[in-house]
């Protein structure tokens, strides 16, 4: 536990925030997490509750950990035992419910023992909110719920276990609007998705403030690392779309063949999401292409993945089966301070989203959609329409394809690169957006949000 600094004591109140994970992990969630915490101590006292193992904010941050109880060894025995289907049927809404007991008392405890004035809790995991609605109904403080991704998004959630899930899923969101005082979307898709399925009298508490970057990331000098002679294609964070590759020399046993039957047997499908568009096949394939126009340009463009937490034998796989050995470099996550650098330094920064075959919107939008915008480098965003396409439609610098459009992805590569081998690499200025999206702008918004509930509550 860190020690509270006594010049705290100025500040105008006392937040306890709720998030099961934490700083130093690294993910897009603690990222923000930090940021805003960070923010938020300039005017408040902040009291931390985990679950991450040596979490840490700073020195000024009270930070109590509170272990897991999730049952690892069985789970991961039943799983073996290929009862997968079976865990997720009963372990609902996510594996974090086994936190919620025990956080739950060790935050009564705190707030008996600080008495903060809000309860603040970063989601996902869902779970997380029954702990904060928990703790409302017990001492009447007010609570305010930020998601990362809302539980009705169906590009998160394009199925559930059971149809009796899904309904579960709508119930709980309608349970945590209804508990909270305010309730913070990223989302503008997914916030007037989860709205319209509210009573109009719970209509006022939700607000939209989106995922954002830290200016001063992106304004410290960073050597300019040029190869004139390579095209550098960069993409930041982790892709979920290696394991949806087919291998067509692969022989699928009937076990096999009847365990996949089984595995889809009472699931309950909202959308459709073809996965493999979160993947570097198909700009690999878009380059592939402009080589074939141009050999000149052979081993002169490359793409580079930096934060991959796939298997490397499936990624080495799937690159391999689509001739992309030569052309793709995929790299373990880095820390977020690298990640900036790489990214500033990039000739190209490539965005991809799960498509929507169906042509159906979806309310999903990458985080680093806002640190790609806090550069100056043009983007290449192969996005399905919706909340990520929308929010980059009239934004400079950014082309807007669909995931497996490889013959516009290669003219739009064509275009940055002759510009760049031209001696005019395109560059844009951003600076108009840094202050909408800066964690200081973005805080001002939650600091209203909890002065506005303490207020009505006190009132």
């Amino acid at each position: 536990m860190n020690n509270l600094n006594s010049t705290q004591s100025q500040n105008t109140g006392k937040i306890l925030c709720i998030s099961h994970v934490f700083p130093p992990k690294i993910n897009p969630l603690t990222n923000r997490v930090k940021k805003l915490l960070e923010q938020f101590q300039k005017n408040w006292q902040v009291i931390a509750l985990t679950s991450t193992e040596n979490a840490f904010l700073n020195q000024e941050t009270n930070v109590q950990i509170v272990k897991d109880v999730y049952p690892v060894r069985l789970i991961n025995f039943l799983n073996k035992l290929k009862l997968k289907k079976f865990t997720d049927f009963f372990i609902w809404p996510d594996k974090a419910v086994f936190w919620v007991l025990p956080a739950l008392l060790r935050g009564y405890q705190l707030i008996k023992e600080h008495k903060p004035d809000v309860i603040f809790v970063f989601m996902m995991p869902y779970s997380s909110s029954l702990i904060g609605i928990s703790l409302k109904w017990l001492t009447g403080l007010p609570l305010v719920l930020s998601l990362d991704d809302s539980i009705s998004c169906t590009d998160m959630h394009p199925s559930s276990p059971s149809r009796l899930h899904y309904y579960l899923d709508l119930c709980l969101e309608k349970l945590y609007v209804c508990q909270s005082d305010a309730i913070v979307y990223v989302s503008q898709f997914n916030l007037e998705l989860a709205k319209n399925n509210q009573p109009h009298s719970q209509h006022s508490k939700f607000h939209l403030i989106r995922c954002g970057a830290e200016i001063l990331d992106f304004t410290l000098p960073v050597e300019e690392i040029t190869n004139e002679e390579i095209f550098e294609i960069v993409y930041t964070g982790g892709m979920n779309g290696w394991y949806w590759f087919n291998n067509p020399n692969e022989k699928i046993s009937l076990i096999k063949k009847i365990y996949r039957f089984c595995m889809e047997i009472g699931v309950y499908k909202i959308a459709e999401i073809d996965y493999r568009t979160s993947s570097p096949v198909f700009i690999g394939k878009a380059v592939l292409q402009v080589i074939s126009q141009n050999p000149n340009f052979k081993d002169k463009i490359k793409i580079k993945i930096y934060g991959n937490r796939s298997s490397e034998s499936i990624v080495q796989q799937v690159l391999e089966l689509h001739g992309l050995s030569n052309i793709v470099s995929v790299f373990a996550p880095f820390p977020h301070s690298e990640v900036v650098k790489l990214s500033r330094q990039a000739d190209l920064l490539f965005i991809t989203l799960p498509d929507r075959p169906d042509g159906s919107e979806g309310g999903r939008i990458s985080c680093k959609t806002y640190e790609y915008l806090n550069t100056d480098r043009p983007i290449l965003a192969a996005v399905p329409k919706g909340e990520n396409w929308n929010y980059l439609l009239d934004k400079s610098g950014t082309w807007l394809v669909q995931p497996t459009d490889i013959e516009t992805m290669s003219m739009v590569i064509n275009s940055i690169l002759t510009a760049k081998f031209s001696g005019n690499p395109l560059r844009y200025d951003r600076t108009n957006l840094q202050k909408e999206l800066s964690y200081e702008y973005l805080a001002q918004d939650y600091l209203r949000i909890f002065a506005k509930v303490c207020k009505k509550i006190s009132g």
